[in-house]
């Protein structure tokens, strides 16, 4: 079998999260008959369907849900090598840094400059939904992120953890209180995976059948729009609502709920110059 080619995985990854060949080819820049062949040439090439095609749609074989799993880190360990062999080329020595909205790294980026005179340290702002995909495709060395991450092929140091608070609209019956108990929020909706709160799962009064599936957000600011709305509540890091402090919501801290883990995560598959002496500054 010949080497896979990173072009038509490209293609092959598209496609599959459209599973439309459509508006794979639009997002692509390419006619749809030319990514048809792509395709057709990389299953010939693997000896494998990848999609299965019929008057109702597009949909992955087992083979296609295989190859999905292992293209995405391939290829973002492949934009990785060509960000650090361009950085390489200007002779610079840079370190990049991830950090989330409310995540505060100045101190540890001032002290590590202090420590290496000539180094230049980039600042990269990330969110819930790129923190860890900032590292496998080289647009950071390491990245502050908050957990749950999914940590396959990274090293992962604990930094620290800051209480978590339920978001509310400003005129919540619960809004004034200076605190509140889970119990005292188990019939509110819920506007984020039940997963990432399950102390709160374990006490809401609906079960996951007669809740609808929570929209995905992709920045703060959406999650904070809908509970301003009305639409319902969310949790969040304490430093993440002081950071975006507004009038129409307000924050009530929940002593019974788990607090937020911080930690760095860098590359495990490749050397990461400075990364331990970052970790240790920006737990300081």
């Amino acid at each position: 079998m010949s080497d896979v080619d990173l072009r038509k995985l490209r293609y092959f990854v598209a496609v599959a999260e459209h599973l439309h060949f459509g508006r794979a080819a639009e997002q692509l820049y390419i006619a749809q008959p030319v990514l048809s062949r792509q395709i057709r040439a990389l299953e010939e090439e693997l000896g494998a369907q990848l999609f299965a095609r019929d008057r109702r749609g597009t949909a992955l074989t087992a083979a296609g849900e295989q190859l999905l799993i292992d293209a995405k880190p391939l290829l973002a360990a492949a934009e990785g090598l060509r960000r650090r062999v361009i950085r390489a080329s200007t002779g610079v020595d840079m370190f990049t840094v991830g950090f989330m909205p409310g995540l505060i790294v100045t101190a540890a980026v001032r002290a590590l400059t202090d420590r290496h005179p000539g180094l230049t340290v980039e600042l990269v702002r990330t969110s819930w939904y790129d923190q860890v995909e900032v590292v496998h495709d080289g647009r950071v060395d390491v990245s502050v992120v908050r957990l749950p991450i999914e940590s396959q092929g990274l090293a992962v140091r604990p930094l620290y953890t800051e209480p978590r608070v339920v978001v509310l609209p400003a005129d919540h019956p619960l809004a004034g209180k200076a605190e509140l108990a889970l119990a005292d929020l188990a019939h509110e909706h819920l506007l984020q995976g039940p997963d990432l709160v399950p102390e709160w799962a374990a006490v809401a009064t609906e079960s996951r059948t007669d809740r609808p599936a929570p929209p995905v957000f992709r920045s703060v600011e959406e999650k904070l729009e809908h509970v301003a709305a009305g639409h319902g509540i969310i949790f969040l890091p304490l430093s993440v609502m002081t950071f975006y402090t507004r009038p129409d919501i307000a924050y009530v801290a929940v002593p019974d709920l788990a607090p937020n883990q911080v930690s760095l995560a860098w590359s495990a598959e490749r050397p990461v110059p400075l990364a331990e002496e970052f970790a240790i500054l920006a737990a300081q």
